[in-house]
């Protein structure tokens, strides 16, 4: 299969899409699709970069892999569908924004809009064979996302990099925090959301951090749908 990029990237990232692993990822995910269902699907891959701009880019926000069970991933990091419900993370995330700002908890886990303010929400991985978190680890996609990191470490604008996590954290070191701010702390999974993460008000923090720069802040609540 072709990977396609969204337009605006297009210029930003001919530089791996030249390069040996682009087409051996692709070759890679033709197989995996001919032989498994691997979400999410072909058309949301890059469903992050679709909705945000380099340029609109003032958050990043980096998870692992996608969800892998049905109907949940669509190409933006911790969201699911509409009508999906909420997984554990995602839930302990909102427990979390209802404590730090106040926001009450929505009926539904869609967080396009926060990807349509300025928040790039990529995970490190791409896609994820059916039902086996990491399974598509190590193919390429690495170093696809380290270079979009990097990308966006490059831009002059002051950007918030979120990294929950230890996985997460070890792209620090891709960020040029001499001119970018970094929000860290424990994942908000339920095997470590008590060990940190709860009581880190990142969402706060992140919103502090655009009004240092003089960027608009995000608008953390989530609509019902």
């Amino acid at each position: 299969m072709t990977l396609t990029l969204p337009t605006a990237w297009q210029p930003i990232l001919e530089d791996q899409v030249a390069q040996p692993y682009w087409s051996a990822l692709e070759q890679f995910l033709s197989a995996q699709r001919t032989q498994h269902s691997v979400f999410p699907p072909a058309e949301d891959v890059f469903s992050a970069l679709r909705i945000t701009s380099l340029d609109a880019t003032n958050v990043l926000l980096l998870g692992q892999d996608p969800y892998h069970d049905d109907g949940q991933a669509h190409g933006l990091c911790f969201s699911v569908r509409p009508g999906v419900a909420p997984p554990p993370s995602l839930r302990n995330m909102f427990k979390e924004l209802k404590s730090d700002l106040g926001c009450r908890v929505p009926n539904n886990g869609y967080l396009v809009p926060w990807a349509e303010q300025g928040m790039l929400m990529l995970n490190a991985v791409l896609t994820v064979r059916a039902h086996e978190p990491n399974s598509h680890k190590n193919k390429g996609w690495e170093l696809f996302t380290d270079a979009i990191i990097r990308k966006v470490s490059a831009k002059d604008s002051p950007v918030v990099f979120v990294l929950w996590g230890a996985y997460a954290q070890k792209k620090a070191a891709l960020i040029d925090t001499s001119r970018h701010t970094i929000v860290q702390s424990a994942h908000p999974s339920p095997l470590s959301a008590k060990n940190g993460f709860f009581g880190s008000r990142p969402f706060s923090s992140i919103n502090a951090a655009l009004a240092a720069a003089g960027k608009p802040v995000i608008d953390w609540q989530i609509p019902d749908l």
